[in-house]
């Protein structure tokens, strides 16, 4: 891909126009401690991963939740490690700090951070898809508005504060979820012709 080929900006009417698509693969939810290793083990067959997470909104003033989900997907299958219950364990923060496998996200930084307070580790192999975007001159970073220029879909933002640490999480939270660490991992895909 190159620089003539997007859009630099797109409208909400224009992303209106777009199909609406959800992530259609397959959804692997991650709430014990003891599942993560066979989930990493599945993860690092893959050296391009969507990445994103998710966090209860606070709706009071200095209340600060920490991070409920981590999110990390490929083109056909999404992770959702409900942090809130195993923590940050050892073999997701190898994923996180290895450089030999891609993570692509949008508006990353406080993303780390966040995972940074539950492990110390050292971030490696992150790509910040709101910075490469502006390789190919476009202006539009927000995740719905990269979907919209990049892949020419439209991607709903409608579950986007809800609980995320309540005790049973509802279809449609697992598949806004997903989406957004797929819509990542397909972003970089396409941008890279890097597609699986």
């Amino acid at each position: 891909m190159t620089k003539g080929d997007f859009a630099e900006s797109v409208s909400n009417d224009e992303i209106k126009m777009l199909p609406l698509i959800r992530f259609g693969g397959e959804i692997i939810v991650v709430d014990h401690p003891d599942t993560v290793p066979e989930a990493v083990d599945m993860l690092k067959g893959h050296d391009v991963l969507g990445f994103d997470t998710e966090t209860r909104p606070a709706f009071k003033k200095g209340v600060v939740n920490g991070v409920a989900l981590l999110q990390l997907s490929t083109s056909e299958r999404a992770f959702i490690f409900r942090l809130n219950r195993t923590g940050l364990p050892l073999p997701l923060v190898s994923v996180l700090a290895d450089r030999k496998i891609i993570k692509a996200g949008a508006a990353i930084r406080d993303d780390i951070k966040s995972l940074q307070k539950l492990a110390r580790f050292r971030p490696a192999g992150f790509v910040e898809l709101q910075e490469m975007v502006k390789d190919y001159n476009i202006e539009d970073s927000g995740l719905r508005k990269m979907a919209a220029i990049v892949l020419g879909i439209q991607i709903s933002k409608s579950q986007q504060v809800s609980n995320w640490e309540k005790e049973n999480l509802t279809d449609a939270q697992l598949i806004y979820a997903a989406t957004d660490a797929w819509v990542c991992h397909e972003i970089y895909g396409k941008l890279t012709g890097r597609a699986r």
